[in-house]
C-alpha cells in the first residue's frame, strides 16, 4: 500500500485505505496551531493584498533583519525560505554526495532530500525504551564516518525535547568529528521554557539551525521558514535558492507574526493545559504516549500490539490521526496526534472510550 508521506490532505489517506472520505471529520494529522493565525495578522490581511502586483524582495531583507535582531545575529547569518521543506532541500543540495546521519524516527523529508542529492544516508534509531533519546556512546561511533547529521528538536513525531546542555554535548561531538549538525527547531516556539542556542553559531561553525513559521502561526498555505548559520554557510546555501522563492505576502505575514509575542505565550499556555488534560485521560484509559512537550504526541493502546485496527476504527469515526508507516522504527505501531481545540480533543477522548468498549 502506498501511504501518504505527510499529514493533512486526508483524501489521499482515505483513498489509500479504500475508505470513503466522511462529510465530517477532524484532522489530527497536521501539527498546526489549533488557535489559528494571530488576530494581528488577519487585521492586516487587506493591506497585504494590495502588494501582490509587485515582485517580492528576492532577499527578504526586512524579515531577515527582524529575525537577526531578535536572535542577536547578523542578517547575513539568516536565510528566509519557502517553508522548512525548501530549506531542507537547499541544505541537502549543499550536502550532495556526502555521508549523512539521521536520528530516527523523524521527519521523512531529511532522508528524501538527501537521497535525491546522492547522499549516503545512515540512521541511528531511538525508541520508547530509551525515552526516545539518542545514546551518546552509539552516536560517537556513528559520527566518525558522518559529514552531516540531522536532529529534530523538538522531535517530530515524538514531541521529545533535548535540553540545551544535551544539544551542546551533541554539538561538541559533531565538531570533534568535523560533522555539521543540522538542528531542526520547527516546533521550538511551542516550548514554554525554551533555551535558545543561536548564540552558539558564533562558536561552532558546524551548527545550522532550521526553523518554520508555519506551525506556530498557522500559515502552512503561505509557506515560510528560515535557517541560521555562519555567514559562509548561509552564503553557500543561498546559491541553491531560486529567485523570488518567498512571496510578498508570506514576508509581510512573517513580519507581523514576529511582533505578536502575546500570541505565542497564549498558545504555549493553551497547549500545555490541553496536553496535561489529554495525557491524564490516556493514563487512566491505559493508552501509552510519548513524553511530548509540544503540540503533538505519539499514542498506542497498551492492550494491543498492532495499532492498525485502532487506526481504522478512528478513521471510520471521522478521527484522522497521522499514520507512522513511513517513520523508520515505528512502521505503523504508533499513531501521531496533534493537540486541537478543546472541543475536538473532547471528541477524540469520546471515540477512544468507544474503542475501549469495542475492544472489550
Amino acid at each position: 500500500m502506498k501511504w501518504p508521506s505527510h499529514g493533512s490532505n486526508p483524501q489521499y489517506l482515505f483513498e489509500a485505505m479504500g475508505l470513503p472520505l466522511p462529510k465530517r471529520y477532524i484532522d489530527f494529522s497536521a501539527n498546526i496551531n489549533p488557535l489559528g493565525p494571530p488576530e494581528s495578522l488577519t487585521k492586516q490581511w487587506n493591506e497585504f493584498i494590495h502588494k501582490i502586483n509587485v515582485y517580492p524582495d528576492p532577499y527578504s531583507t526586512r524579515l531577515k533583519e527582524n529575525i537577526a535582531e531578535k536572535e542577536n545575529l547578523l542578517s547575513t547569518q539568516v536565510l528566509i525560505g519557502n517553508g522548512g521543506a525548501e530549506i531542507i532541500t537547499l541544505i541537502a543540495r549543499m550536502l550532495t554526495g556526502k555521508r549523512v546521519l539521521i536520528i530516527q524516527p523523524t521527519f521523512s523529508e531529511y532522508e528524501k532530500a538527501c537521497k535525491a542529492n546522492g547522499c549516503e544516508v545512515r540512521y541511528l534509531q531511538v525508541n520508547h525504551q530509551q525515552d526516545w533519546m539518542v545514546d551518546l556512546e552509539l552516536l560517537k561511533e556513528e559520527l566518525r564516518t558522518a559529514d552531516a547529521m540531522f536532529l529534530c528538536n523538538p522531535n517530530n513525531p515524538t514531541g521529545v525535547v533535548y535540553s540545551k546542555s544535551q544539544i551542546i554535548d551533541i554539538l561538541k561531538l559533531c565538531d570533534k568529528n568535523d560533522c555539521q549538525l543540522i538542528l531542526d527547531e520547527a516546533f521550538y516556539d511551542f516550548l514554554v521554557d525554551y533555551k535558545s542556542i543561536t548564540s552558539l553559531i558564533k562558536q561552532y561553525s558546524n551548527l545550522i539551525i532550521l526553523r518554520s513559521m508555519t506551525k506556530m502561526f498557522s500559515i502552512p498555505g503561505l509557506r515560510l521558514g528560515y535557517v541560521m548559520a555562519t555567514e559562509s554557510v548561509v552564503e553557500q546555501i543561498t546559491t541553491y535558492q531560486s529567485h523570488w522563492s518567498v512571496n510578498t505576502i508570506a514576508m509581510l505575514a512573517g513580519e507581523a507574526c514576529l511582533e505578536d509575542e502575546a500570541f505565542i505565550i497564549n498558545t504555549q499556555n493553551y497547549i500545555q493545559r490541553e496536553r496535561k488534560r489529554l495525557f491524564s485521560f490516556f493514563e487512566k484509559e491505559n493508552f501509552i504516549v510519548s513524553p511530548s512537550q509540544v503540540n503533538f504526541y505519539l499514542l498506542r493502546d497498551a492492550k494491543t500490539e498492532d495499532s492498525f485496527q485502532l487506526f481504522t476504527f478512528l478513521l471510520q469515526k471521522g478521527i484522522i490521526p497521522r499514520h507512522t508507516f513511513n517513520f523508520p522504527g515505528l512502521e505503523g505501531s504508533w499513531l501521531r496526534f496533534a493537540i486541537k481545540s478543546t472541543e475536538e480533543n473532547d471528541q477524540l477522548m469520546e471515540v477512544l472510550q468507544e474503542w475501549r468498549i469495542h475492544l472489550d
